[in-house]
């Protein structure tokens, strides 16, 4: 299945200004100049040495490609939890599992606009995890991964923001594992 049919196939749940469901529509339909809030979510992976997974995203992607960016991200489905979406998406885009889900900022959104005018406007709880299985990236998802200390990260966040994605940018401002690494 082309990557377009998929969008068309895929559900991302619409939200009002206070984050309540009201509706759904196909992904495909929702990243543009006026695209409506949505819910999405945002998943750190570390590592038992308190590295971050950072994934490069593939250069086949539709927003973003080529940019860097946290371990995994996605839109729950209708009637999906956060959580098993964060685990459905994991499982799709690294092919492993997480031990139990932190849910680290609950009420992070953000809208964004990349050079060819994909728009993101979503509510994006972010959840940190532990790796519990070996990586195994889907190369359609992701071009590249490294495990870096949360210091690292946030020096090269700061040199070179562009070379991120604009969530783990405005992520890095407030979650506390790098928080505490400046």
């Amino acid at each position: 299945m082309s990557i377009q049919a998929q969008l068309e196939q895929e559900l991302v749940v619409l939200l009002d200004d206070e984050g309540n469901a009201v509706g759904t529509a196909p992904k495909a339909t929702v990243h543009h100049a006026d695209t409506p809030l949505h819910l999405a979510f945002s998943l750190h992976l570390l590592d038992d040495d308190g590295r971050m997974l950072v994934t490069r995203r593939a250069l086949s992607k539709i927003a973003w490609p080529g940019v860097w960016t946290n371990a995994c991200c996605g839109h729950p489905a209708p009637g999906e939890t956060l959580d098993g979406a964060v685990r459905r998406r994991l499982w799709q885009e690294l092919g492993t599992e997480a031990d139990a889900l932190e849910l680290a900022l609950p009420d992070f959104a953000y809208r964004a606009v990349d050079a060819s005018g994909i728009v993101e406007h979503e509510r994006c709880p972010v959840f940190i995890a532990r790796l519990s299985a070996p990586l195994h990236p889907d190369p359609a998802e992701v071009a590249e991964v490294q495990w870096v200390e949360p210091e690292r990260l946030l020096a090269g966040i700061r040199a070179t923001p562009w070379a991120f994605s604009p969530w783990l940018v405005l992520q890095a401002e407030q979650l506390p594992l790098l928080a505490g690494a400046a």
